[in-house]
């Protein structure tokens, strides 16, 4: 039995807004960071920076949980790819914030939006064969 709609597939897209907001204001966060620290002697830019990586780590570990239950549910995969795809963008390097975030937005419409997939022709085929077998393959009509 399909189910039409997944919680996991709600909360990954919830988890892909959220990490656009974080995404966003990583860069200013990081430099403030990073100058308070230069100020004071600290060193908080190491964790703040691997809060934000896990943040997107964990965005990709979920999209790809979400992509498994979608394709065992028959929905639309677009959405899960676009966040593995905007998680890891960050995941890999802060440098590519902004790409992350649009591609991002775009999974959490898709992911939400929890359409069927498009290969429901390929569930309702019924093949009928209606040719004359024969055991002798030599004696088959042509």
């Amino acid at each position: 039995m399909k189910k039409n709609r997944l919680a996991l597939n709600t909360w990954t897209g919830i988890l892909d807004i959220i990490n656009c907001v974080l995404f966003a204001i990583s860069w200013p966060v990081i430099f403030s960071t990073a100058f308070s620290d230069a100020t004071s002697g600290g060193n908080a830019t190491d964790g703040i920076g691997t809060f934000f990586y896990a943040m997107a780590w964990i965005g990709v570990a979920l999209n790809i949980w979400a992509l498994v239950q979608s394709k065992k549910h028959g929905i639309s995969l677009v959405g899960s790819v676009l966040g593995i795809i905007g998680n890891a963008l960050f995941g890999f390097t802060a440098m590519m914030a902004f790409p992350a975030l649009v591609v991002l937005i775009i999974a959490a419409v898709f992911i939400m939006l929890q359409k069927p997939a498009n290969n429901t022709a390929s569930q309702n085929i019924n093949v009928q064969v209606t040719e004359n077998i024969t055991e002798d393959p030599k004696k088959q009509d042509k």
